[in-house]
């Protein structure tokens, strides 16, 4: 067993005969795989394993700002050590992703909870929530099902950049705060009157509010 340090963008040759056998694991950081033509490939996370063994990658690259540490295993009795070995990253990388996806669903009750109950007070306060003005009025229950299917998606690009992203949890926060601000267009744009466009505006800040520090939270504390 040994182990390889990879400083801030640093890149090394993957030598075939180094890695044959070998089955390794990150420790610290992230690891991006430079594939055969030069491209880069997929970003691997703390706690992932992987063989290079037939894969034609040609190199690791530190994507990161810290150091990236990888522990490299060989078999040592009969392939027992490495078994073992990819058995547990295997079953940590599964419940980084669980505990990422047990916040969300957290979070979406609490956002869907949140708003509904945000929307009744609007609306006992004499927003009419037509749409448009004059127009069919949305249904309490209405406010809920939207909530949940969108913070529904956001959990999904979470649990896509804690996959793939070197960097999940500010990429994600830039990229929450960008649809948030995007999604006020189609209620300016409905032609409800002022206080239901005022109402519904500030709607679309509470899910917000509760999805979005909670997933980046959870993205920051499952990546290294």
């Amino acid at each position: 067993m040994r182990t390889l340090a990879l400083p801030r963008g640093a890149r090394v040759t993957v030598v075939a005969a180094q890695w044959r056998d070998a089955f390794a694991v990150v420790t610290r950081g992230r690891v991006q795989l430079e594939l055969r033509d030069g491209e880069p490939g997929p970003v691997l996370g703390r706690d992932a394993g992987f063989w290079l063994r037939g894969t034609g990658v040609r190199a690791l690259r530190n994507p990161g700002r810290r150091t990236a540490r990888i522990r490299i295993i060989t078999p040592t009795t009969g392939g027992t050590t490495m078994t073992s070995t990819h058995a547990t990253a295997v079953l940590t990388r599964t419940h980084r992703f669980r505990g990422l996806a047990g916040t969300g669903l957290l979070a979406t009750l609490a956002a869907v909870v949140a708003t509904t109950l945000a929307a009744a007070l609007a609306g006992a306060a004499g927003a009419d929530f037509a749409i448009p003005d004059g127009g069919e009025t949305i249904p309490l229950p209405g406010f809920a099902v939207v909530t949940g299917f969108f913070s529904i998606i956001g959990v999904v690009i979470a649990a896509a950049l804690l996959r793939w992203s070197a960097r999940p949890a500010p990429v994600f926060l830039r990229t929450a705060l960008t649809l948030t601000v995007l999604s006020f267009a189609p209620v300016l744009l409905a032609g409800a009157d002022t206080g239901t466009t005022t109402a519904l505006l500030a709607l679309h800040l509470v899910p917000a509010a509760v999805m979005i520090p909670a997933l980046t939270r959870s993205l920051a504390a499952h990546t290294g």
